[in-house]
């Protein structure tokens, strides 16, 4: 099911009998920004043109009934403010302002030359748009209303990349309402960073918070048959770049967790999931939990983002990178080449392996660092190139995003069983890294492909929550 926005045009009703055609002119502009908003493959619920209050009154009805995540306002020419408020009062979602006229530019000569100063007007109020703008905002301030703007013209192309921004971040915002996560285990003990209020995650985000019992994932794994095993095996070597030194055992034994993990998404119809376990040294879950990098990195290569050690926040924000279509990587901070100004992250798994540089290696460790027994891990390096970091932060004063934008450099790398990638930011790797951590992130992060902070700051508008960009 698409996402529905909202759309509705505001104009002056005085205007249509003093100034003919005016009308349907405008009409035909919103009919543009209608089809050109639905091919960002959200659905628009479209209240028309609102010219007084009496319409505005029944387009608040109309869009309130939609259920709309925002809704995109069309200055179509000078309106009274009185038409806006009442739809922005009952909608109670975000309201994008665009400020759009037909051009970019009057033609001056040919409009001065038409000679009627009634026709003039007419064209005039055809391009006034802006008049409305400050007053719209005057009252959007005094009245508590969240709203933005977007400004330009109906063929300019930067305009329609803010629209389209705004579109995408309200099919994430209701993505990460329906998202279901999975909380599978502990917390790694005395990690107090990565501890968060689940409460105030449901609440902010909309996410439903499901628990999930070691027991039961144990049980999906015994009823795995030598079949399912064999096909599990069959998608490592097609998804993964399978290392000579990978013993058969270990393979199956993580095919076999991996074909439980499977079922217990699905039972649970989980979007995204955190987990963590230790126990007692040889007992069955640790056979588990040790075995679960290579499967958890299939799930999160398929959109269902899996973050380690019980970090909700990291899986929060790897959802969303997700949901934007960036990926989103488990990592953390490995250490700083200060010779080349770089800072290199990355973590023993899992990844996201749709944003590889090259094939995802399946590789032997001999000892999970932190972490009870040895396994399977995923070896990989993010693609070169544009890159947006994010996390979601529990501060002091309550939950927001913490986001930075660089690039993901070629060089040299650790090879040591995990992923790990070299990342260049503008404001050097010193600044960064204080920046950065000034915030009072958890040490976790997630990293998807491209420069996606505009969208990110346009999905905390939309959700209400703060953000924070350090470059």
């Amino acid at each position: 099911m698409k996402t529905r926005v909202g759309l509705f045009g505001i104009g002056l009703d005085t205007y249509w009998a003093q100034f003919d055609g005016l009308l349907d002119h405008l009409k035909t502009y919103q009919k543009q920004i209608h089809e050109k908003i639905e091919a960002f493959g959200v659905e628009v619920a479209d209240a028309g043109m609102v010219d007084n209050p009496v319409k505005a009154r029944e387009a608040a009805d109309y869009l309130k009934s939609q259920d709309v995540e925002i809704v995109f306002l069309y200055v179509s020419t000078y309106a009274l403010s009185s038409t806006v408020l009442p739809v922005a009062q009952k909608v109670k979602v975000p309201m994008v302002i665009l400020n759009l006229q037909p051009v970019a530019s009057l033609d001056y000569t040919s409009f001065n030359r038409l000679g009627d100063r009634g026709k003039m007007t007419g064209v005039w109020l055809e391009h006034c748009q802006a008049c409305s703008v400050p007053e719209i905002a005057s009252v959007f301030n005094r009245s508590g209303i969240r709203y933005d703007f977007v400004t330009g013209y109906l063929q300019d192309e930067s305009a329609w990349a803010e629209i389209k921004a705004w579109a995408e971040a309200a099919r994430v915002a209701a993505a990460m309402r329906k998202n279901r996560l999975g909380v599978l285990g502990h917390y790694y003990g005395g990690m107090l960073d990565v501890y968060t209020d689940l409460t105030k995650q449901s609440a902010l985000f909309g996410t439903h918070m499901e628990l999930l019992e070691m027991c039961e994932l144990k049980k999906f794994r015994d009823q795995a048959t030598e079949t399912d095993v064999a096909a599990k095996t069959r998608e490592f070597q097609e998804a993964f770049d399978v290392s000579p030194e990978c013993e058969t055992a270990e393979i199956e034994r993580a095919a076999r967790t991996s074909v439980a993990l499977d079922r217990l998404v699905q039972h649970h119809n989980l979007g995204s999931m955190a987990y963590y376990y230790e126990g007692e040294a040889g007992n069955d879950y640790e056979n588990i939990v040790t075995s679960v990098i290579a499967g958890n990195t299939l799930l999160t290569g398929r959109n269902i983002p899996v973050a380690g050690e019980c970090e909700v926040k990291n899986a929060q924000a790897m959802k969303i990178m997700a949901e934007f279509g960036a990926g989103g990587s488990f990592s953390e901070f490995y250490l700083m080449d200060f010779n080349d100004d770089v800072v290199m992250l990355g973590h023993d798994g899992p990844a996201h392996f749709a944003i590889a540089e090259g094939r995802v290696r399946l590789v032997p460790l001999p000892v999970y660092h932190g972490k009870p027994g040895k396994g399977l891990s995923i070896q990989m390096s993010v693609k070169h190139g544009a890159v947006t970091l994010l996390s979601v932060v529990e501060g002091k004063e309550g939950v927001f995003l913490l986001v930075a934008e660089g690039e993901s450099v070629p060089g040299p790398v650790m090879e040591i069983g995990n992923t790990n990638s070299r990342y260049r930011f503008s404001i050097g790797a010193r600044h960064f890294i204080n920046d950065w951590s000034k915030q009072g992130p958890a040490h976790h992060c997630a990293i998807g492909v491209g420069h996606i902070a505009n969208k990110i700051q346009k999905l905390g508008k939309i959700l209400g929550i703060d953000v924070m960009r350090v470059c």
